[in-house]
Order: C-alpha cells, then sequence, then structure tokens
C-alpha cells in the first residue's frame, strides 16, 4: 500500500508518498518527494492512504535541513526505474552538501562517454526523490543552473542555503521562492515546535511522577 503525507517547507508544501519499509525501523520507505508547481509531479492516488506518523522521521530530517542542522539524510528510499536511471540517481546521492558538479562530469564519473550524457541529463530530470536524492546540485559546465523539475527559484534557493558557489549565483542577487515563508522564519518555527514539544514532555513526565 502506498502510504502519503504533506509538509510545510521553504519551498512550498512538500508531499511525501511511500511504502512499509519492511524494518519497522524508518517506518516507511520513501518512493516520492514531490513539491507544488513542480512538472511532472505525482498526485495521491485514490487508493492511496494519506498517514502521517509513518513518515515521522521523513518530515524530522528535513526540517533539520531546513534549519541548517542537516547535510546527509539517512533515510530507506525506494525507486523504480530503469538500471541506468537507478545508477545515476545513486550518484546523485554521493554528491557532497554545498558542492555542485555538472552534467559531463557526472556522466563521466559514471564511465559513460559523450554520447551518453544527455541520457544522463534525462535521468537526472526524472528523479522522483528530489531534494533527498540532491539533484539541484548538478548545473551546467557554465555554471549556470540549468534545468530543474520544480523550478529555477527552488533550485537557486537549495544551493544558496547550502552554501554553494557557482558562477550564476554570484551574478544574480538572491530570490524568495514564491508562497513560501523566509528561511529564517522557518529555523524560528522549528525552534518554538521543539520547544512547544519539550513543555509538553516535560508537562507528562511531572504528572507521571505525581
Amino acid at each position: 500500500m502506498t502510504l502519503y503525507t504533506t509538509m510545510p517547507s521553504p519551498l512550498g508544501e512538500l508531499l511525501l508518498a511511500g511504502t512499509d519499509s519492511g524494518d519497522g525501523a524508518d517506518g516507511v520507505a520513501l518512493t516520492s518527494l514531490s513539491m507544488t508547481r513542480q512538472r511532472g509531479a505525482v498526485a495521491p492516488a485514490a487508493h492511496w492512504q494519506r498517514a502521517r506518523e509513518p513518515f515521522a522521521e521523513v518530515v524530522r530530517q528535513l526540517d533539520r535541513y531546513f534549519a541548517g542542522e542537516l547535510r546527509e539524510f539517512r533515510l530507506t528510499l525506494r525507486s523504480h526505474g530503469s538500471p541506468f536511471q537507478e545508477r545515476v540517481w545513486r550518484e546523485l546521492e554521493a554528491i557532497p552538501y554545498g558542492t555542485t558538479i555538472s552534467y559531463g562530469a557526472l556522466a563521466a564519473r559514471m564511465g559513460a562517454g559523450r554520447r551518453d550524457a544527455r541520457a544522463v541529463g534525462t535521468a537526472v530530470g526524472a528523479n522522483p526523490l528530489l531534494l533527498i536524492r540532491p539533484c539541484h546540485r548538478v548545473i551546467g559546465a557554465d555554471g549556470a543552473l540549468r534545468g530543474f523539475a520544480a523550478g529555477l527559484d527552488r533550485k537557486e534557493f537549495l544551493l544558496r542555503h547550502e552554501g554553494a558557489r557557482t558562477p550564476a549565483l554570484e551574478r544574480v542577487p538572491a530570490r524568495p521562492v514564491p508562497d513560501a515563508p523566509p528561511a529564517v522564519a522557518w529555523a524560528a518555527r522549528i525552534t518554538r515546535t521543539r520547544r512547544t514539544a519539550s513543555r509538553g514532555t516535560a508537562v507528562r513526565e511531572a504528572a507521571d511522577r505525581a
């Protein structure tokens, strides 16, 4: 069964989808992360079941990422691409936080020839797990941001958030992502949520002792 939930973020609402992870650790194996206004974004099917609790760890890690506290996700992922797509997507996971790589360099790292570079770019564009598998870190050889299914404004936001330096970012002033709270406001929201949760835990513990 496919489960799904949504969560707010500085990029707008995120749609998370997954299936039972099978090991009882993460709750779900994440199969998709998509955003509003994303080209080719998935939409919940009639047989999908909405459930927030199984995604608690996914949400926690995403909140920490946007708060600037997490650089590497440790989640169970499950995608269903072709063997070639899966190879490309695994290479995306190896791109370090705060860095970028060109499409050509990514293809070369895979041992793909020039003729395969376009196919690599197509596979990057078909990545079903935006942000988690960081296709936003792949840019043009000239430093231009190039394509991103969720919009170049979001790609720019993510690279700036991670502190990546590219000619394109250095030339263009930062632009806000439409319909999304600023990153500073988001970090403050996370802090307030944690304080509220801590107070709630303290109250429950005091009640248990009484």
